[in-house]
């Protein structure tokens, strides 16, 4: 990213109520390209979204922000983090954002966007801090930025460039939500100029589950001191955030495979019940060390983050050097509960305890009476708490670059050198704990205990064990080291309407540190009680001192070029080919590709995952009209661990799979805008198939979840004393695994915002998310209609209104 030029010293910076009202047509590409330069002259495919857009839109969580980036696939179900997050019909394996890297202000929060549970949403929060949001999808984005092949997304914040600020406390209308943002910036004299800001909440959230399960913000800060060719900033971050995860709804389905009817179960709303509950029993893990580790569910994800960094820019001669640092200690209790499978009680106390088991509640008022499903749904749930401690996921990281303007043949030749240096620190410790509870939602929900035919618990006040419900080998303890040295380079000749350009980058990647895993199940007394139960025959933990080495180098080779045809002032094309790669990170440890001996990596094709993409597109820009048109192809390698139902046991399960990816489509962004009416689309056609596989019968198949069609419209009309618009952002249907059966249908949410201001330096504004209340499920965990006739699905939010009052000084 390079810098705006600064204002004329002469020119008073606007207000931050004037900002507030004034459209920003600005249409700089400043992420994933060598220099800033207008949108019309770079062959990359780019989007942003505004201040004021954001604000206007106020988004649940930074996941559904990111539904209105064009080309961008947005699994949006699990809350403020943890969410999904791909691009044009690139797999979403395991979850998370492997392909696409999450940005603050030009350097990545974490080096990897799928490490289990530490997902870089974690630790980014879209408040007033963000003076917008810029992507880029493909392109370049595989030689300027180590780790992304698919593109990125970068929030940059604002720098004091407008002078004061404002205070909004917003409140939800029908769900628990108490919410204060606020900044403040401005100029300091001599060329300084700063920016604070930062917000807290609190509240229950917009699912039912009896907690205060959202509390928490964070502070921001920035100094910049400008000077003539270039500026020198320094900013710092505090994080400590608490919210819970969303993870899995039971959902009765009828129907067919290819024609099936969801329906939610009685006394259970997928729009806004979860199955959380205060009444649920500790969770309980047994630690590498021999510890048990207790925590309730209550506690949420707990995530906290204190970053310092610099970043600078100047001139020597006619050379310009930009350089960026960051280092952010980052770290993560998460306790998350999953649904794994739900069915009728009767025949889940058959299938695990044996004929004439039967459910009593093991909490509540009616503690050791007979599960009665009587006037209820009559299910049983089986879940698992993943509960996982990350003391530990600091980064660091550090690009330099130095780039210069030459004429040349009568052209100007733009050259740039960089490197790029990253340590990504990975100390987690992951644990399971399996129990049953009854289908309840308004988090009144109670574990379940299950007694044979003689009498005999089978379980520990709910628990069934104390593993995952699958198949041991997922309790992990990881305690290592990425480190990742990238030089890149770049050239763009332009001359007259045309620009010819290429990058290249090579990534070298060290993984250093020691890793430990469950090989089975040991005894071992969890409550300390002296008496062995039979869920404590079931244990699952890392052996202490049974430790595997991991020591290994890797390196791949990434390049892009591409060229830009400016036909007219207002009309442009563009082809562009690049080969990106992903180094493999956590997903290849536990796999016979790194040696258990040496730590080595046996397997060098699985040190990283390519993805080779061809785009040719087309930008037009003229009296208020925006039109962009991409065509891409996109071929992709990926070894991967993927969580689905096994049809054999019903049960969540992970597992390897090695596989390639085919994606072809294309992507539209327009805009327009006359007098006080603006209208915002996109929308994304994609066709994907599974090229290869560990099983040959899935190969033809389409990708578990991708739609053929992701679309969105925002229209809005905007007036001195009063703004409305309406957001809509929907899918086409897809399948919900790779084996292509069972079809989980489309949807389209509708949301409506308005803003009204009855005097100067005052607004009031209501925003409501999914105003139909449509039922939107992004995910489901079965792959063909189970026998039951209950399913574990994810969906996203039902309705949720929220009002906000906010004064500017």
């Amino acid at each position: 990213m390079i810098a705006a030029p600064a204002a004329a010293q002469d020119a008073p910076p606007p207000t931050a109520w004037e900002a507030s009202r004034t459209v920003d047509d600005g249409d700089i590409v400043t992420t994933g390209v060598a220099r800033g330069r207008d949108r019309l002259n770079s062959p990359t495919s780019t989007s942003s979204i505004k201040e004021n857009d954001i604000v206007r839109l106020a988004p649940r969580s930074l996941a559904e922000l990111f539904r209105y980036i064009p080309g961008v696939r947005v699994e949006a179900s699990a809350g403020e983090s943890q969410n999904n997050y791909t691009v044009r019909g690139l797999p979403m394996v395991n979850g998370a954002s492997k392909y696409i890297q999450l940005q603050e202000d030009g350097l990545p929060v974490m080096e990897f966007g799928d490490l289990m549970r530490l997902t870089p949403d974690l630790f980014i929060r879209a408040d007033f801090n963000v003076g917008q949001v810029e992507s880029i999808r493909g392109g370049s984005a595989s030689t300027f930025a180590s780790n992304a092949p698919g593109g990125v997304i970068n929030l940059i914040s604002k720098t004091g460039e407008v002078q004061g600020g404002s205070v909004m406390a917003t409140v939800g209308v029908d769900f628990e939500s108490y919410r204060t943002d606020f900044d403040y910036g401005g100029q300091l004299g001599g060329g300084w100029r700063f920016h604070i800001g930062g917000f807290y909440r609190e509240g229950e959230g917009p699912r039912d589950s009896g907690m205060n399960a959202f509390r928490g913000g964070q502070v921001k800060l920035n100094v910049t001191r400008q000077f003539d060719g270039g500026y020198i900033r320094v900013y710092g971050k505090l994080l400590d955030d608490t919210t819970p995860a969303y993870v899995g709804m039971p959902m009765l389905v009828t129907g067919t495979n290819d024609d099936p009817s969801y329906a939610d179960p009685q006394g259970l709303s997928s729009r806004t019940n979860s199955l959380l509950s205060p009444n649920l029993p500790l969770s309980a893990t047994l630690r590498a060390t021999g510890a048990v580790r207790r925590r309730a569910l209550s506690d949420g994800v707990d995530a906290k983050a204190k970053a310092i960094g610099f970043e600078g820019q100047f001139s020597l001669g006619e050379w310009t050097i930009t350089e960026r640092f960051r280092y952010a200690h980052q770290s993560v209790a998460n306790t998350t509960m999953v649904v794994s499978s739900a069915a009728p009680a009767a025949q889940f106390a058959t299938r695990f305890g044996g004929a004439g088991a039967a459910f009593s509640y093991a909490a509540g008022p009616r503690a050791g009476q007979a599960f009665n499903a009587t006037g209820g749904n009559g299910l049983a749930v089986l879940s698992f708490f993943s509960d996982m401690y990350a003391p530990d996921v600091s980064n660091m990281t550090n690009d330099l670059r130095i780039s210069r303007v030459w004429a040349v043949g009568g052209g100007s030749l733009t050259t740039t050198a960089g490197l790029y240096r990253s340590s990504q620190q990975y100390d987690s410790e992951i644990g399971f704990a399996t129990f049953f509870q009854d289908a309840v939602g308004d988090g009144q929900s109670v574990a379940l205990n299950l007694r044979n035919n003689a009498g005999a618990l089978v379980t520990q006040d709910g628990y069934r064990n104390y593993g995952g419900p699958g198949t041991p080998g997922n309790s992990k303890y990881t305690n290592l080291t990425y480190q990742t040295t990238a030089p890149f380079a770049s050239v763009n000749f332009a001359k007259g309407k045309i620009a010819v350009g290429a990058s290249v980058r090579w990534d070298n990647s060290r993984a250093r540190g020691n890793i430990m895993n469950d090989s089975g199940v040991r005894t071992f007394d969890i409550n300390a009680d002296g008496t062995i139960s039979a869920p404590e025959r079931l244990v699952a933990a890392p052996t202490m001192g049974a430790t595997y080495p991991v020591n290994y180098h890797h390196d791949y080779l990434s390049y892009s070029a591409s060229v830009n045809y400016r036909m007219a002032e207002s009309f442009a094309i563009f082809a562009r080919y690049s080969l990106g790669g992903r180094a493999g990170a956590d997903k290849i440890l536990f796999t016979p590709a790194v040696s258990t001996v040496t730590g080595a990596l046996v397997n060098p094709a699985a040190g990283d995952d390519s993805v080779r993409q061809a785009e040719i597109g087309l930008k037009y820009r003229n009296n208020g009209l925006v039109l962009n048109l991409t065509g891409f192809h996109a071929l992709t390698d990926d070894t991967n661990s993927q969580i689905a139902t096994n049809p054999a046991t019903g049960l969540l399960e992970l597992s390897a799979v090695t596989r390639a990816y085919k994606a072809y489509g294309l992507e539209f962004e327009g805009g327009f805008r006359r007098g006080p009416f603006s209208v915002m689309a996109h929308a994304t056609y994609t066709e994907a198939e599974i090229r290869r596989a560990e099983n040959p019968a899935l190969v033809g198949n389409t990708p578990r979840n991708q739609p053929k069609l992701i679309y969105g419209l925002t229209p809005q009309y905007d007036t001195d004393r009063f703004t409305i618009g309406a957001a809509f952002i929907g899918t086409t249907a897809s399948f919900t695994q790779d084996v292509n059966q069972l079809r989980m249908p489309g949807y389209t949410t509708v949301g409506l915002f308005a803003q009204v201001r009855p005097a100067d330096k005052f607004e009031l504004s209501m925003n409501a998310s999914n105003l139909l209340n449509t039922r939107a499920i992004t995910a489901i965990s079965e792959g063909s209609l189970p026998a039951s006739g209950v399913v574990m699905s994810r969906p996203l939010y039902g309705r949720t209104v929220s009002a906000s009052a906010r004064v500017f000084f």
